[in-house]
């Protein structure tokens, strides 16, 4: 079962903004390995067939930069033809077309590795120049570890992913951090036993890849499996004792295992790292006031607000800790932005409205602010106290003016 995080903003880091970010893909073609297209199918049966009795072969996937002029991208197929068999001949290599865009390859029969990279450059040049444009390449020569032949096209694939991550112009040969990639989409598509499998596999090829290691640690922590989450996390810290991401997630599961000293603890040293990282303030601010600590619990609100303006859900702590503190004005004010960042936030709602009923102000609006965290979230016990708190409220001040309306009279 996976976990509920106690905020979507409060999860478990990937990365730690460290390094530049890079643009991922329109199209991930390793999405074609679990939705295969008529052209991939015919591919992948006939390498299956023609290199099972190769010892060493190539596999590339190759894709024209998608801005290139639309008359080039028609004579693609044709150009893909023409260079291929510049290069090679139908005895020593087979390909498909994939899409307008975008075709993989297969070779044999050379001699070193050194001279199935240069036929590979070849081609790679010269496709590049019949049409005029850059292209993004992934490639895997077989053998590589222990993967069978039936797999290469599909690693091509991932290393072509990998590639489109840098953009036109890059080569990319298969490596763990295609496997990371891939690993990664299939995540992104909640389909978390086969990333955990891509992450495994990439740590075969790299099992000292901090990465790898966090990414499988997530993996396993969505699922609910946090002993076997920690155990990832702690080889990855073993490599590494100041990653930050590292760290987060060691924290993130002792909070999850009801340890908030542990975590604290952990996210301490963390910021002391990295003051800036949005998810480490958070959680560390969350946590405090958690622990009625207040003011350090602001002070690292503040932080995440100053990294991520645009979530809510700093705004809505502060505003919890400003209720209190029974500085009901001030924790309007923190509500009133949590909820135009996320009108469906229930908490805030709530918090709101309780907020502006402890000022006696704008109570028909409280109300309804109120009505909608119930109606969002029917089963908190929280909700409804604060709804019926508010209701009284209202109706003992509506009461009153009536009677001074009556005695005026």
């Amino acid at each position: 079962m996976m976990l509920k995080f106690i905020a979507k903003d409060i999860q478990f880091l990937k990365t730690t903004g460290h390094t530049p970010a890079l643009t991922p893909p329109d199209i991930y073609y390793s999405d074609l390995l679990t939705q295969p297209s008529k052209e991939f199918e015919i591919f992948a049966r006939r390498i299956a067939d023609t290199c099972a009795a190769q010892k060493t072969f190539t596999t590339a996937a190759i894709q024209i930069d998608p801005a290139t002029p639309e008359d080039a991208i028609d004579k693609a197929n044709d150009i893909f033809h023409a260079c291929f068999h510049s290069v090679l001949d139908e005895n020593r290599g087979i390909w498909e077309c994939l899409d307008p865009f975008t075709a993989i390859f297969v070779f044999w029969d050379y001699q070193t590795a050194a001279q199935g990279k240069k036929l590979l450059d070849l081609l790679n040049e010269k496709i590049a120049q019949a049409l005029n444009t850059e292209l993004i390449m992934g490639s895997i020569a077989f053998p590589v570890h222990n993967f069978p032949v039936e797999e290469m096209a599909g690693c091509a694939l991932k290393a072509l992913d990998h590639a489109a991550f840098f953009g036109p112009g890059h080569a990319i040969e298969f490596d763990g951090v295609s496997l990371n990639i891939c690993g990664d989409r299939l995540f992104q598509l909640n389909d978390i036993d086969a990333a955990i499998t891509e992450y495994e596999k990439g740590l075969s090829i790299a099992p000292a890849n901090i990465n790898l290691l966090n990414s499988l640690g997530v993996a396993f922590g969505v699922d609910g499996f946090l002993d076997k989450a920690m155990e990832f996390f702690e080889k990855a810290r073993h490599i590494n004792p100041e990653e930050v991401m590292v760290i987060h997630n060691i924290a993130l599961i002792h909070r999850f295992n009801d340890k908030n000293d542990s975590a604290i603890a952990y996210l301490k040293k963390a910021h002391g790292i990295n003051p800036d990282i949005f998810e480490i303030e958070l959680l560390l601010g969350h946590l405090l006031f958690k622990e009625q600590k207040f003011d350090p619990a602001i002070s690292h609100l503040d932080a995440a607000i100053r990294v991520k303006p645009e979530s809510g859900t700093a705004f809505r702590i502060k505003g919890q800790i400003l209720l209190e503190r029974a500085e009901a004005a001030s924790a309007a004010a923190q509500f009133n932005q949590a909820v135009k960042l996320n009108p469906n936030d229930p908490e805030a709602l709530s918090g709101y409205a309780r907020a502006m009923a402890l000022q006696k102000k704008n109570l028909s609006i409280a109300l309804s602010f109120a009505k909608k965290s119930l109606d969002l979230n029917p089963e908190n016990e929280q909700y409804r106290q604060n709804l019926e708190e508010i209701q009284n409220i209202h109706d003992r001040i509506e009461e009153t003016d009536q009677n001074s309306s009556i005695k005026s009279a």
